[in-house]
C-alpha cells in the first residue's frame, strides 16, 4: 500500500461516521440483545466520553478540539485496568512508557503534527507479539525472562502512527497449540482469563485476553493473532469485533508462530470503524501485494449499503438457540435490503482431516526459528524438557501432546507434507470461491461461536468450532461482528470473503453491524442464575 492510498483510506474512514455504533437507534429483536437496556457505569466515563461506545474518529475530534487529551484517555484506561481487570485476568502488563507516549502525542497535536487516526489511541497487544520494553511470553514461563531485542514489525507500525502501547494481554498459552485438550484463556504466566459477561464462562482462544479486555473497555483497540479461529472466536464469545486479515497483509515478523502458512495478526475493537482504522496502520506496502492493499470508498460507507448485497448463510450445528439467532439475523439483513441464501461450503470434512497434520510440521519449523531469537529454550526439544521440569506449567492442563507430535512430524521437505498443504490450499480456497461464485455472493456468513461454555481445566475446551476453518486455511479474510445474545452470552456473526477483499468485507461488516446493533457492555455476573 502506498502512502497516497493509505492517506486516502484514512480520510475515507475518518469521514465515515456510519461505521460507528449508533446508541439510541436499536431495532428491537428478541434474540439479538437489542431489547436489553444499554448498561453503562460511571467508571466508563472520562471527560464526558463514554469509553464503552466512543469510536476513534470521535476521540480524534475531541482531542483536536482540546476537550480531551491522550494523556487523560490513557490514564482513564489504566485506571479501568486497575479497577476491573482483577475480575478478568485479561491484562498481563501495562507499559511503563504509556503515559510518556501519550504526553508526546499531546505535544504533537498542539504543534499540528498529529500522525493520523491512531495518534494518541491506547492499544493492547496479545502477549505473543514482541515488544522490546515488556516481556513477550506467549503465556509460557519458558519465555518469561528477558524481553525480545526489538519490537515486532506491527508494533513498529503502531508506534510510528502515534498509537499508545498500553500493555500486553493474556492469552491461551502457545496460542492453544500445546495440549490435545487445552483450556482457552489459561496460561502459566497469567492464569485463567474470564469471560466478562459471565465470569465462570470461557473467553475462547487464543486471543482471549485481547477480547475480554475490549469487552470490559480496558483499551480502545487490541491486537490478536489467528491460525484458525483465535481472533474471531474470542471476538464472538466476548461480544466485540475481530478481523482476521488476508494472509500476508500484516507482517508476522516478531510474532510467536504456529504456521507461516496460516498465521496472521489482526485488529480487534468494539466497533468496525476502529477495527478498520487499525488495519490501515498494520497493513503496509511491504506486506501487501501491489494494488491489493485495503481500499475503502465513501460509497461503500453510505446508508443503505446492505441493499443489493448477497450473503450466503452457513448455519452449522451449534444448537437450536444459535440457529434461531441466525434466523433472526437473516430476517433483519433481508429487511435492510440484502438477499440471504442458505449455503453449505464443500470440502469441510477433508479440510478437518488434513489441517492438523500440516500444522504439526509447520509448527516445528517455525517455532524453532523463533526460539533461536530468544533467551530460554532454543528449540522445540528444549521447550518440551522445560515443561516437564516446571510444575507451574501443569497447573491447569498437564499435557503437551501437540509439542511431542510436532517434534516427530515430517519435515517441510517431505513430499507427503507438501501434497497435504497443496490440497489444503486448493480445497479451502475452492470452498469459498465456488460457493461465492455459485450464489453470486458478496460474503459467506456463519455463527462465529456457540454461547460460552463453562471453563473447566479437567475437561478442557468444548469441540472445535468449524466456521473459521475455510478462511483460515485459505488465507482469506474473515470478520466477526456481534450478532446478539443467548441469555447473557454473546454470539458473533462471522463474515468471509475472497483473497484480499478485506476492504470490501469491512465495509459490509460495518453495514451489518449498524443493522444488528447488538453490542452491549458486560455485567460481570459470577455465574448464570
Amino acid at each position: 500500500m502506498t502512502k497516497k492510498s493509505m492517506a486516502a483510506l484514512t480520510a475515507a474512514l475518518v469521514a465515515a461516521p456510519l461505521l460507528a455504533s449508533m446508541p439510541g437507534q436499536r431495532a428491537v429483536a428478541a434474540d439479538s440483545g437489542a431489547d436489553r437496556a444499554p448498561r453503562r457505569t460511571e467508571s466508563s466515563l472520562v471527560h464526558g466520553v463514554d469509553l464503552d461506545t466512543v469510536t476513534i474518529p470521535e476521540l480524534q475530534a475531541r482531542m483536536n478540539r482540546g476537550s480531551l487529551t491522550s494523556s487523560a484517555l490513557t490514564r482513564a484506561y489504566l485506571r479501568r485496568i486497575k479497577a476491573i481487570d482483577p475480575k478478568l485476568n485479561s491484562v498481563l502488563h501495562t507499559s511503563p512508557t504509556a503515559l510518556r507516549e501519550a504526553a508526546a502525542s499531546d505535544s504533537r497535536r498542539r504543534r499540528g503534527a498529529s500522525r493520523g487516526p491512531l495518534d494518541g489511541i491506547p492499544v493492547l497487544l496479545k502477549d505473543n507479539v514482541d515488544t522490546r520494553d515488556m516481556p513477550t511470553t506467549a503465556g509460557s514461563l519458558a519465555l518469561a525472562g528477558k524481553p525480545p531485542a526489538k519490537d515486532a514489525e506491527l508494533v513498529k507500525r503502531l508506534r510510528a502512527a502515534g498509537a499508545i502501547i498500553l500493555g500486553k494481554a493474556n492469552m491461551s498459552e502457545w496460542a492453544n497449540f500445546r495440549a490435545a485438550r487445552p483450556t482457552s484463556g489459561w496460561s502459566a504466566v497469567g492464569g485463567q482469563t474470564h469471560n466478562p459477561f459471565v465470569l465462570d464462562r470461557n473467553p475462547c482462544g487464543s486471543s482471549s485476553g485481547s477480547a475480554a479486555a475490549l469487552a470490559a473497555s480496558l483499551a480502545q483497540v487490541a491486537i490478536g493473532t489467528e491460525t484458525d479461529g483465535s481472533i474471531v472466536c474470542p471476538a464472538g464469545m466476548n461480544g466485540v469485533v475481530g478481523h482476521k486479515p488476508s494472509l500476508g497483509l500484516v507482517s508476522q515478523s516478531g510474532v510467536v508462530p504456529i504456521s507461516a502458512e496460516q498465521d496472521t495478526a489482526g485488529p480487534m475493537a468494539r466497533n468496525v470503524i476502529d477495527t478498520a482504522l487499525t488495519l490501515s496502520v498494520l497493513a503496509g506496502r511491504d506486506t501487501a501485494r501491489p494494488g491489493h492493499g485495503p481500499r475503502f470508498s465513501e460509497a461503500a460507507l453510505r446508508p443503505g449499503s446492505l441493499r443489493g448485497k448477497r450473503i450466503g448463510l452457513w448455519r452449522l450445528p451449534l444448537g437450536e438457540d444459535v440457529d434461531a439467532l441466525m434466523t433472526t439475523t437473516a430476517d433483519r439483513l433481508r429487511a435492510a435490503g440484502a438477499t440471504v441464501v442458505e449455503v453449505t461450503p464443500p470440502y469441510q470434512v477433508r479440510l478437518a482431516e488434513l489441517e492438523f497434520p500440516a500444522l504439526l510440521t509447520e509448527f516445528r519449523r517455525d517455532i524453532n526459528a523463533y526460539l533461536a531469537t530468544r533467551d530460554g529454550p532454543r528449540d522445540l526439544a528444549a521447550l518440551i524438557e522445560f515443561n516437564r521440569s516446571a510444575p507451574a506449567e501443569r497447573t491447569c492442563f498437564a499435557g503437551q501432546e501437540l509439542f511431542e507430535e510436532a517434534l516427530v512430524a515430517p519435515p517441510v521437505t517431505d513430499p507427503e507434507y507438501r501434497a497435504v498443504r497443496a490440497e489444503l490450499k486448493d480445497l479451502s480456497r475452492r470452498s469459498i470461491d465456488e460457493t461465492m461464485r455459485a450464489h453470486r455472493l458478496d460474503a459467506i456468513a456463519a455463527p462465529t461461536n456457540p454461547p460460552a461454555w463453562t471453563t473447566d481445566c479437567a475437561r478442557g475446551d468444548d469441540d472445535v468450532i468449524p466456521s473459521s476453518t475455510p478462511a483460515a486455511v485459505a488465507g482469506y479474510p474473515s470478520l466477526s461482528v456481534p450478532a446478539g445474545f443467548i441469555g447473557e452470552l454473546p454470539v458473533g456473526l462471522l463474515l468471509m470473503a475472497g483473497d484480499r477483499q478485506d476492504a470490501e468485507l469491512l465495509s459490509l461488516g460495518a453495514a451489518v453491524e449498524r443493522r444488528l446493533d447488538a453490542w452491549q457492555a458486560p455485567r460481570y455476573l459470577p455465574t448464570l442464575p
